[in-house]
């Protein structure tokens, strides 16, 4: 099934009306709002599903076996094309999206805006909870996908290279504490999640990202790595950097790592 990496209420919603339609819908919104109402046939993941959850880096991507149990019970197979939504925005749909690529799945499609524009398009919403056919999964996590801090401090004096640092201008500055050590990696920059999305427009991916990144230094032409506090945040600036054509990553032990590391260096 040849859909759009971003797809939009309208498109979805006309695929979901077709009896043939095949699409695994993939909730990461709140438990309370997945429960008021959600996109018929979507079925609710919470976050901390696939993420280790483990301090003090929770925000690693969680264990094979885990993750093995989350895609089983979802019914993915390599076939499955998979659509993914949240209510804020996009991080949490993005974190999805990381870790299909994480394991190889490369079937997949972000819902622009989410279910804030799902609503604002005039969709419907359900409470029905739809049965899943569960199927067997063993993923492999790809390294490529998956860095770590040596692939970060390998690369910090290329010039091709660069860190986007997904957080607020308080953290990056270190004027926030979050970590033992606080402030930046050197060189990163910093352009926070929620400059990408427009509020005028149910939080969609804002129609000029790319020209926005490419005045920060963020190009087609770097190697971008993006992060947070715990990739989250940068969930929605990875998916948004595919989106308009960057070559990124995500790295997922983000500043709770980095910034506690006792052999990272550091910037303010």
């Amino acid at each position: 099934m040849a859909l759009p990496f971003v797809i939009e209420p309208t498109q979805l919603a006309a695929l979901l009306a077709q009896p043939t339609s095949k699409l695994l819908i993939i909730d990461m919104c709140a438990e309370p709002t997945y429960l008021r109402g959600h996109i018929d046939g979507a079925i609710h993941v919470p976050p901390h599903k696939i993420l280790m959850a483990e301090q003090p880096v929770p925000g690693k991507i969680a264990p094979v076996e885990k993750l093995n149990r989350v895609f089983s019970f979802l019914g993915l197979t390599p076939d499955t094309h998979v659509v993914v939504y949240d209510d804020e925005g996009g991080g949490w749909a993005g974190r999805m999206i990381w870790t299909l690529d994480a394991i190889g799945h490369k079937h997949y499609s972000y819902l622009n805006g989410g279910l804030h524009a799902w609503i604002a398009s005039g969709q419907s919403l359900t409470q029905e909870i739809p049965v899943v056919t569960p199927s067997t999964v063993n993923v492999k996590i790809d390294p490529k996908v998956v860095i770590e801090i040596p692939d970060i401090i390998g690369e910090l004096d290329r010039a091709d290279f660069v860190v986007w640092d997904a957080r607020s201008p308080q953290e990056y500055s270190g004027e926030r504490v979050t970590a033992q050590k606080n402030g930046h990696i050197p060189g990163a920059i910093n352009c926070e999640w929620t400059n990408l999305m427009d509020p005028n427009n149910a939080l969609r991916i804002r129609s000029d990202a790319r020209e926005y990144l490419a005045a920060l230094g963020l190009t087609a032409n770097k190697r971008i790595v993006t992060h947070c506090q715990g990739h989250h945040r940068s969930g929605f600036t990875y998916l948004v950097g595919k989106a308009v054509g960057l070559n990124i990553r995500g790295y997922h032990g983000s500043w709770a790592e980095w910034g506690n590391h006792p052999g990272t260096p550091v910037e303010q």
